[in-house]
């Protein structure tokens, strides 16, 4: 699995690591919704709460972010060939 991040981080450069901070963002904001609007408190400390019980959960799913990037990487990079060797219109 390693080896295989590793690869994709060579061949796709930036647009690896940009993709897998992407999921990583999606994943961490969707936990702390979830728990928030699951969750009545509304002091400061709650708030806390819920971001760092966020960030374990996503912590938790990395395997899958890891999984999610490999297999979506090679596609958004291909968008982006497209799109960015489009003549000018």
């Amino acid at each position: 699995m390693r080896k295989t991040l590793k690869n994709i981080a060579v061949e796709y450069g930036s647009i690896a690591v940009v993709v897998y901070l992407a999921i990583f963002a999606l994943v961490l904001v969707g936990f702390w919704a979830a728990i928030r609007f699951g969750w009545s408190s509304s002091s400061t400390a709650a708030n806390v709460g819920a971001w760092t019980a966020a960030y374990i959960a996503t912590k938790v799913t990395q395997p899958l972010r890891i999984v999610a990037t490999v297999a979506v990487t090679p596609l958004i990079a291909r968008i982006f060939s497209r799109t960015s060797s489009a003549p000018p219109s």
